[in-house]
């Protein structure tokens, strides 16, 4: 299975902004940590904030932050919120594809191994990806993010 670049992109922009700590992030710093295309990224930031992952904040000193606690933000439910399609067969994805598909064991495994795929995403959260925190913070350019408050 080989998941979009769209999805790609809306779970990296979560782990840069649950990375900020409750900072703000903007989408220029998101894609330019990760080298990626900011108008993209930008479609990507406002779907993941009519899915209720990410709050914009606009204007001058704007930018996002998450809507939830990481520990509340399931991988799985990212992917199977920004995927279109997880069938990785067109058998998986509509009926009458193949003549066989009534009696086929390949396509009883795969949709059993797309399940088992997207089972072991749940087990994880934002908060697990976040767990490197210092090392991901640095390896994000974000060690001015680490300075004490005060």
């Amino acid at each position: 299975m080989r998941l979009t670049l769209w999805t790609d992109y809306a779970l990296r922009t979560l782990i840069y902004v649950g990375a900020k700590g409750g900072r703000l992030a903007t989408i220029a710093e998101i894609a330019e940590s990760f080298d990626i295309s900011k108008t993209h990224l930008m479609k990507v930031v406002n779907r993941l904030g009519h899915q209720g992952y990410v709050d914009a904040i606009r204007g001058k000193g704007g930018g996002i932050r998450l809507m939830r606690p990481p520990g509340e933000i399931r991988v799985g439910a990212v992917v199977r919120e920004t995927e279109e399609d997880l069938a990785v067969m067109g058998c998986l994805a509509e009926t009458g594809f193949c003549r066989i598909e009534g009696c086929c064991v390949l396509r009883h495994a795969l949709r059993e191994a797309t399940l088992a795929f997207l089972h072991t995403l749940d087990d994880y959260t934002l908060a697990d990806l976040l767990a490197p925190g210092a090392r991901l913070v640095r390896s994000l350019g974000l060690v001015s993010e680490m300075r004490p408050r005060g």
